[in-house]
């Protein structure tokens, strides 16, 4: 897939996702996705990314898998650098605040989110580094 094609999908996909709150059609059909929208660490534009979530009671959780590339996904060093984001889910859209979670609480959260969204198991495989889990808290 070109990167043209890849951005045609992702902007189909969002469109998607706003009109019917999940995706309706394609590969993506039926999952648990958000829309993420971060500040650019360098260029300050709001930057928007589909990525699948998992819960964790009140809190969301994901994963900057970039499929087990051997890179942390654009919109992970986003967050990193301004932790305030947007989330868009189903028909809500609400900031919330990210951070980066480690060790055992990492772990916790990993295994969850693999046990829910199985293709994540084998991206640990495809690449040395550790994928990040994420937590993002609704902020009042």
């Amino acid at each position: 897939m070109t990167r043209g094609d890849y951005q045609a999908f992702t902007q189909q996909l969002m469109a998607d996702i706003r009109e019917h709150g999940r995706p309706t059609s394609g590969p993506m059909a039926g999952r648990p996705l958000m829309i993420l929208t971060t500040t650019g660490a360098r260029s300050g534009e709001a930057r928007a990314a589909v990525v699948t979530y998992t819960r964790d009671d009140d809190s969301y959780v994901i994963a900057a898998s970039k499929s087990g590339a051997p890179t942390n996904p654009a919109w992970y060093h986003n967050l990193i650098a301004n932790p305030t984001v947007t989330v868009e889910i189903g028909s809500e859209t609400f900031q919330a605040t990210s951070r980066v979670t480690q060790g055992a609480e990492r772990e916790r959260l990993w295994d969850r989110h693999a046990a829910e969204r199985p293709e994540f198991r084998d991206y640990p495989n495809k690449t040395s580094r550790v994928i990040p889990v994420i937590v993002l808290d609704r902020l009042p």
